[in-house]
């Protein structure tokens, strides 16, 4: 494998793939250019010995969402390989989107050699300043011997804490020179400037427990943090143990099966209309891993306006930013959840809560039975809801990935995933996004099912990406939700825009999607008839190697509930309440 000794006369293209494998990298994703080329000859020789693969992706963007996808599914540190100039400034858009969602990567990009950085050279961008803002942290190396030392430090902060992207540029000579090299034992990385984990203050968690006990509607607000953090047993049993019901961002699904009696599904802009009650009405929001985002709370000042707050989260920049707590604690969601538990064991605490909340967790279930998510099932027209939920149903452990829009909410409000099983752009909202992921997710885990579910907008930013999936035959199934339009863009339109659609109609230009999937050597399917819908996935999903399915659904469906810009999560638009067994429309904010 590789030597635990000093080493002459290595370069530092070979002090970087020697880090790598020591941090037990498997997989690179990637595109070779000019500047990066003496780390990818270096690379020739690790591949060939078969100490770590390359995943040649068809765009710098795409390779950092399936480093993306890779690192989201696993908890590992996805790592991408660029070249300068325009292999690097294609990774910016990757590198936004890990920022936003705490995506663990360590981002490789080529740079001129250090005699011609700040001339101007061919090629060259300051990759370091670009990303400044979007990254955890970054390094441009000027020296080799600094290679281990800094490969070291990357992982380190790219894990720790809250996890995020990290930037190392590498002058294309430094990937030449020689050096004496000896290789940074990963575990004696210390860096004094990474604030330590500390766990709560016991009177911290006394106050949580008092908190539980005098609350009568208490509701988990539970984000990417606890899934970051892998807390997924100690929140269910804290749920199940004070039967405090739960809701989720579109970041914290998996946390809990969603069929669970105290699922209450995402919340937020398009969340469940019982979640949003329920947040609008708690007295007690206990928010695990979760930041507060526009997007979840509506109109600030009126979301959980009755509540007592309760903020855990592993980022103190996060905690009391925009909302201030009565409880707050800086820690790991995991280790937080263990000591609170614990805490109640050691003190024989009562749970007297199960019948203090019985009443509000009636109540809820009522609102489900009144406000269940509708799935049109007109005779002929192919509802968007029904293919996701039916796709849903049939792959219980998949994993999923999807891009943004419409049929990104719809595959959140619809799909009921495990824990890691779910990646999608939450953050940033980057289009594009789903199918690149597939394949970090898909090499991470081979014998597994994984389902990218895209638009047909969407689908056109990365499409070249089937070129990656064709040429290592992954079996990744592909479905394709066909409105012909930019579709949550055209809903906020008619919604919002005087119904004047500014050029979100992608009908004219736009692929035969099968074809285009078969030029790929990839199997094409199409569905529009809702008759078809079971035996056209059963063929779909039973083909061994990657399929695309074209489903071309109803053009107008909106996608409901929507919380309007400005408003509270209690008013929302297109609630459709069940009573006497006639549904009824009720645009509650009017």
């Amino acid at each position: 494998m590789f030597t635990n000794f000093t080493k002459t006369g290595v370069t530092g293209a070979f002090a970087l793939m020697d880090s790598l494998v020591r941090h037990n990298v498997r997989y690179i994703f990637g595109y070779p250019g000019g500047a990066i080329l003496p780390i990818y000859d270096e690379l020739y020789n690790w591949e060939s010995q078969g100490l770590i693969q390359h995943i040649l992706c068809r765009h710098e963007q795409g390779a950092s969402h399936a480093a993306d996808g890779y690192a989201r599914s696993t908890g590992e540190v996805g790592v991408c390989f660029a070249t300068s100039g325009p292999g690097a400034t294609n990774l910016v858009s990757g590198i936004a989107t890990a920022q936003m969602d705490s995506v663990p990567l360590l981002l490789i990009t080529g740079q001129v050699a250090r005699s011609f950085i700040g001339t101007d050279a061919f090629q060259e961008v300051d990759i370091f300043g670009i990303t400044l803002p979007i990254v955890k942290h970054s390094y441009v190396v000027r020296d080799p011997r600094d290679m281990a030392r800094i490969v070291a430090e990357a992982f380190y902060i790219a894990t720790h804490g809250r996890p995020g992207p990290v930037l190392i540029d590498i002058p294309k000579d430094v990937g030449l020179e020689k050096f004496l090299y000896e290789h940074v034992d990963p575990k004696n990385i210390n860096l004094p400037g990474c604030r330590p984990i500390v766990s709560p203050k016991v009177k911290h968690i006394a106050k949580i427990v008092q908190l539980i006990h005098q609350s009568s509607q208490p509701l988990l607000y539970v984000g990417g943090g606890a899934i970051i953090s892998n807390a997924y047993d100690v929140v269910q049993k804290l749920a199940v143990l004070f039967q405090i019901p739960v809701t989720t961002t579109l970041m914290g699904k998996g946390i809990i099966d969603e069929s669970h009696p105290l699922s209450l599904g995402m919340l937020g802009m398009h969340g469940t209309v019982y979640a949003n009650f329920a947040v609008s009405e708690c007295d007690l929001l206990i928010a695990l891993g979760a930041r507060f985002d526009d997007r979840v709370t509506g109109k600030l000042d009126e979301f959980a306006c009755n509540a007592q707050v309760i903020h855990i989260d592993i980022d103190p920049a996060e905690v009391g930013k925009n909302r201030i707590p009565q409880v707050a604690i800086v820690g790991d969601i995991k280790q937080v959840l263990i000591d609170l538990m614990n805490y109640i064991q050691s003190q024989s605490i009562s749970t007297y809560t199960v019948e203090q909340t019985r009443s509000w967790r009636e109540r809820i279930n009522l609102w489900k039975q009144q406000y269940s998510l509708l799935i049109p099932k007109n005779v002929d027209i192919l509802s968007p809801q029904e293919i996701i939920s039916v796709i849903s149903s049939m792959n219980p452990e998949a994993y999923f990935t999807t891009d943004v829009g419409q049929h990104q909410m719809w595959a959140a409000q619809f799909v009921n995933v495990l824990p890691r099983h779910w990646m999608s752009s939450a953050g940033l909202g980057t289009m594009g996004y789903g199918l690149p992921a597939s394949i970090g997710v898909q090499m991470a885990h081979p014998d597994s099912s994984v389902i990218c579910i895209s638009g047909d907008a969407s689908f056109q930013m990365n499409c070249q990406e089937l070129a990656t999936i064709a040429q290592y035959n992954l079996p990744i199934k592909i479905v394709i939700i066909n409105n012909k339009w930019q579709g949550m863009v055209r809903q906020w339109q008619q919604a919002f825009y005087g119904e004047r659609y500014s050029h979100s109609n992608m009908e004219k230009g736009s692929p035969n999607f099968t074809e285009l999937a078969k030029s790929f050597g990839i199997f094409g399917m199409e569905l529009e008839d809702r008759s078809e819908i079971k035996k056209t996935l059963e063929v779909f999903f039973s083909y061994d190697g990657p399929c695309l399915l074209d489903c071309k659904v109803k053009e107008e469906e909106n996608c409901y509930p929507m919380v309007a810009p400005g408003k509270s999560n209690s008013q929302m638009i297109g609630v459709v309440k069940r009573a006497k067994n006639i549904n009824t429309v009720i645009n509650t904010h009017n």
